[in-house]
């Protein structure tokens, strides 16, 4: 039983260690993940407050758009 114990234990660093080994050799797409995850709340964010605010027609919009130029 002791060396089952051991055998995954030994397995289970050795998992870490490939794991680590991944993340630092492919940096690039760590950081892709983590910035498409953050889009995606800020996105989702926004439909929210969106859905929360009032509605207001299209020349509205448009006529706020200009007022800004």
């Amino acid at each position: 039983m002791s060396s089952t114990l051991t055998d995954e234990a030994q397995l289970k660093e050795a998992l870490k260690a490939a794991i680590l080994e991944i993340l630092e050799e492919r940096k690039d797409l760590v950081l892709d993940l983590v910035e498409e995850a953050l889009e995606d709340i800020a996105l989702s964010r926004a439909i929210e407050e969106g859905e929360q605010s009032e509605i207001v027609n299209r020349d509205e919009v448009f006529k706020a758009l200009e007022g800004n130029h």
